[in-house]
């Protein structure tokens, strides 16, 4: 779920802003342009643990711009299948619902759900309920991935609710 990864990030820099601030200014883009982004390869990055490598940077022709490839490490979310996470409901509609997990979706459709949880058309808001338990939008929820796809700048995920110990978080 959670990994510290050593990545690398490549950083074009205007000849306005060369001089003595370069490197804290090297440093805000870094953290700017990667927290908070999808990798289909690494997942989601959270946070720059720590910048190891700044890098020489090379003047490109033509424009004045200078690349520096910069390394560093960071903390990074990439859900597997198979994996019990939770999370908080964010929809419900007669198809199932989907809960926030993270920065990650997991949609659970209504046919892994719990057949003894029955969807409420009429309850404001809709909701799944049964005798003992109901969820609607802002339930926290324990799901396992059922599985995932992953895109370029995005990840989806399945989940189930219909095995032992998962469901209502109370």
């Amino acid at each position: 779920m959670f990994f510290i990864k050593e990545l690398t990030h490549t950083i074009l820099l205007h000849p306005s802003y060369f001089g003595p601030r370069m490197t804290q200014f090297l440093e805000s883009k870094l953290y700017a342009d990667v927290e908070g982004t999808c990798s289909g390869q690494f997942g989601y990055i959270i946070a720059v643990v720590s910048i190891l490598d700044i890098g020489r940077g090379m003047v490109l022709s033509g424009s004045g711009q200078a690349e520096f490839v910069t390394r560093y490490r960071a903390i990074v979310f990439k859900p597997f299948k198979g994996e019990v996470v939770d999370g908080v409901v964010n929809n419900v509609n007669k198809m199932g619902f989907f809960a926030d997990v993270g920065p990650l979706t997991v949609f659970v459709s209504h046919q892994l759900i719990h057949p003894d949880l029955k969807f409420d058309p009429n309850s404001n808001p809709p909701s799944f309920a049964s005798d003992d338990q109901i969820i609607e939008k802002n339930t926290r929820v324990r799901v396992k991935l059922v599985g995932t796809r992953v895109d370029a700048t995005e990840i989806f995920a399945i989940g189930t609710i219909k095995e032992d110990h998962l469901g209502v978080i109370d």
